[in-house]
């Protein structure tokens, strides 16, 4: 039994938490080995944010697997990411089905190898009918593309005729994201001791906490995440408002 688990407030849960998972090349270089042996370590510590959410019923987590930046790595490392990837899916399939976790994909997936994109539909589809929470998983994906594409798609509707500009607002725009069937994040993480965001959900972490981590991927254990959500609790969400007017609620 965790005694940190045992601290968090059922009552006050994001509904959304995503991660930057940063640090499997700095990790494997500790150990004398190549990058890519830090990714191929990095499977346990997804299983164990998966697991965790799943726990504390926060019912969506998204996990930035592969960024549209991650495409100009050297091509031995990428191959060996799109590899795991599959990998990954196929042996953690049934544990994501049997947890009642559904599974969505978000990115520009034309990009990626006919192999991947075949293991993440079937993955998809698999898990679609589950209800218990939401695993994202945000592959070759780039929040400033995202929006490009969020305006692209809006100019070309209002062209047709199907919006009207004097009715683009935030709730429209959200709707041409993504992410428009998922609640705003709540909280960031980001492991291996970095401070950035790396062009990940821009537009939906726009009064997302945001938590820095002096932690490596790999070394990301449940504890670590559980103790992500009592700092969580612990801070005073405001969205632009004053304490007092918070309280006043």
């Amino acid at each position: 039994m965790s005694l940190i688990k045992d601290k968090i407030n059922s009552e006050n849960l994001p509904k959304h938490v995503a991660i930057i998972m940063d640090g499997n090349g700095r990790w494997a270089k500790t150990r004398g080995e190549e990058r890519t042996f830090g990714h191929k370590n990095a499977i346990n510590a997804v299983r164990n944010a998966i697991n965790a959410c799943n726990e504390i019923d926060i019912p969506y987590l998204t996990l930035y697997t592969f960024s549209s930046e991650n495409w100009s790595r050297p091509a031995d490392e990428v191959s060996t990411l799109m590899n795991l990837l599959v990998e990954t899916l196929l042996l953690e399939a049934e544990e994501i089905f049997s947890k009642g976790l559904r599974m969505h994909v978000i990115g520009n997936l034309g990009k990626l190898p006919l192999l991947v994109r075949e293991q993440l539909e079937r993955v998809v589809e698999l898990t679609k009918e589950n209800t218990k929470g939401n695993l994202v998983l945000a592959i070759s994906y780039g929040s400033q593309n995202e929006m490009l594409d969020a305006v692209k798609n809006i100019s070309s509707d209002v062209k047709e005729g199907k919006v009207d500009v004097e009715n683009i607002d935030e709730k429209l725009f959200e709707s041409y994201l993504y992410t428009k069937d998922f609640p705003p994040v709540d909280l960031l993480i980001r492991t291996s001791g970095e401070i950035r965001i790396s062009n990940f959900l821009l537009w939906q972490i726009a009064y997302a906490e945001l938590q820095f981590l002096n932690v490596l991927w790999p070394d990301f254990t449940k504890d670590i995440f559980f103790q992500c959500i009592v700092d969580y609790q612990n801070k005073e969400r405001r969205y632009g408002l004053t304490g007092d007017q918070i309280n006043a609620q």
